[in-house]
């Protein structure tokens, strides 16, 4: 049997395993709930919700509450404080999953079991299957997958802590597996040092040009970042493929062996080639210059990552963008069975087996804002979702993690079988607050989506942008921050007061009945606009990463709440707009 025929097989067999588990949704989620109350229902947080002994999915419904992090965090602190496990769930912890949302300034910390770790391997598998089945000849050749790790943790108990990223790289899951197809060596990957694994990485990337045929990170926000250290760097990564010598900053052990084993000689053709390359004043399509044999990008570019897909447009010069799966620290959910699909309209499909999974009804109102979901609503199950309806998404997992809301809200858009397909709409939560007004990160993003199109005719690209709340003056106001660059090279376009005060009243504009009636009686003051030079953000994300953050799960904040933030964005402002609405 050729390889081709294996190949063909390998992807019948994977709808087929897709075919039995949405077809069997509703017999599926059983299970999950039954194994899992079979499981951890004489543990010391479950069993007082069982004085009986029943612990059935009746009982566990009407007895259960539904939660947040804050009231499972008192047991949480006693595992990591060296108590026993058992007091949350049965399994044997083997570390806590740090989450990028933050609980009292600090990472939620989220229990690892090595069966919930098994089972979280098999939603990323099946979406990067379903992806290659898409794309001819995508199983062949080399990914360029950016990865970074962030340095893990110990609790008093002695468990780790740490990103599932940081996690997932240092296992032989990975190594054995992913890593083998990847250009960057695994040691380029474990550099603590994020400049000198982005160098490292990117040189291998261009080292091995002709034979990627993938490229891809976590989340959309590290692509643009790295195109933006290549703009930065391109010159000396030409010099070290010139010269076939590492530059003498990249000081790392690991890195340094890593790189001495493909920077084995001196290559000046591949040099000159790709300094042509980026000399080129345009850097439209500069990905598909530089690896000419690419099919797909993949990263997650839903939710508050979709700021980034024009970018990734332009960059990637027609190559598409793949959003292969929808998961976070807590559970895996689904996966995207048409990644074809254009960006902004990708549905995944629910993965039954991963979790048990509830639905909280969210109303929304004419102006479209999700209103706060009340826990009295009645959730749904999974099979019971309606069409076209919006749902805060609740799960219990084996991990101890029971009736939990993940605070993601999320639109029905169809069914594969008999598990449902949505899309990613906003988290549930507020962004920006003064007085009455409570304006969400999806109605935000929303506004500045329209506000920007007046910006694409005139060539003008906006790159990212955050937000804050000034009550420093009454009355406060809402402030905006964009980075704006034109269409084709980094240049700060020139700032027409005009264009960009129209900017502003569009925002306003776009915002619900109560921003506008507090705005009209003098509670609010007029939205104002701060324009930042290139680079700003990136100086923003610097300071994220040196309190903590990862730079491969890096979400640029909808909303500022730390003045250090602020100031640093203000120290890169060239130029401040006012909206000139008055009336509404």
């Amino acid at each position: 049997m050729d390889g081709g025929t294996d190949i063909k097989e390998i992807y019948e067999n994977v709808m087929n395993i897709l075919e039995d588990l949405t077809s069997n949704a509703h017999k599926l989620q059983e299970q999950v709930l039954e194994e899992i109350l079979k499981s951890n229902a004489g543990t010391e947080y479950l069993s007082r919700f069982f004085p009986n002994g029943q612990s059935d999915k009746q009982s566990f419904k009407t007895n259960v509450p539904i939660i947040t992090y804050e009231d499972i965090k008192p047991y949480i602190d006693r595992i990591a404080n060296g108590e026993t496990p058992s007091i949350l769930l049965a399994y044997r912890i083997t570390q806590f999953i740090q989450s990028t949302g933050t609980s009292g300034g600090q990472p939620k910390l989220i229990p690892m079991t090595a069966e919930s770790f098994e089972k979280r391997m098999y939603e990323p598998l099946l979406a990067d299957l379903v992806i290659k089945r898409c794309f001819n000849g995508s199983n062949e050749g080399k990914s360029l997958y950016l990865y970074f790790i962030k340095p893990e943790m110990e609790t008093p108990s002695g468990l780790v802590a740490s990103l599932y990223t940081t996690f997932y790289f240092k296992t032989k899951s990975f190594k054995t597996g992913l890593a083998k197809f990847c250009t960057s060596p695994i040691e380029t990957i474990l550099c603590s040092d994020n400049k000198q694994s982005m160098f490292c990485q990117l040189l291998t990337g261009l080292l091995q040009r002709d034979e990627v045929v993938r490229m891809g990170s976590s989340f959309a926000s590290v692509l643009p970042r790295s195109i933006k250290f290549l703009d930065d760097y391109w010159k000396e990564l030409c010099s070290n493929i010139r010269t076939g010598y590492l530059s003498d900053w990249i000081t790392d052990a690991g890195c340094r062996n890593a790189m001495s084993l493909i920077l084995t000689r001196p290559n000046p053709e591949m040099a000159d080639l790709i300094q042509q390359i980026c000399e080129d004043k345009s850097w439209e399509g500069i990905i598909k210059k530089l690896w000419p044999k690419i099919k797909y990008i993949t990263s997650i570019c839903t939710g508050s990552m979709s700021q980034y897909i024009p970018l990734l447009e332009f960059y990637g010069g027609g190559i598409p963008l793949v959003s292969p799966n929808y998961s976070s620290s807590e559970a895996c959910f689904g996966i995207n069975l048409k990644p074809l699909s254009k960006p902004f309209d990708v549905s995944y499909t629910f993965l039954p087996n991963t979790a048990y999974f509830e639905f909280l009804p969210v109303n929304k109102d004419g102006g479209g804002k999700a209103q706060d979901t009340r826990t009295i609503d009645k959730p749904v199950d999974l099979v019971n979702v309606k069409l076209g309806q919006y749902y805060e998404v609740v799960v219990t997992t084996l991990t101890g993690l029971y009736r939990y809301r993940i605070g993601d809200v999320l639109k029905v858009t169809g069914f594969y079988n008999k598990s449902p397909q949505f899309q990613f709409v906003e988290r549930q939560n507020v962004v920006l607050s003064i007085d009455l007004d409570k304006t969400t990160e999806e109605d935000l993003s929303k506004a500045i989506m329209k506000a920007k199109l007046v910006l694409e005719p005139l060539g003008i690209m906006l790159t990212t942008y955050s937000s804050y709340a000034d009550t420093s003056l009454m009355p406060g106001r809402y402030v905006l921050f964009w980075e704006l660059k034109m269409k084709g090279r980094n240049d700060l376009p020139k700032l027409d007061a005009e264009i960009m005060e129209q900017c502003c009243c569009i925002v306003e504009e776009s915002f619900d009945f109560t921003y506008k009636s507090l705005r009209k009686g003098g509670v609010i003051s007029a939205l104002e606009l701060r324009v930042v030079k290139h680079g700003t953000f990136d100086q923003l994300m610097d300071f994220y990463v040196s309190k903590g953050a990862s730079i491969t799960q890096y979400k640029p904040p909808s909303c500022l709440k730390s003045k250090e933030a602020v100031k640093i964005l203000n120290s890169g402002m060239v130029g401040k707009f006012f909206s000139s609405k008055t009336m509404f």
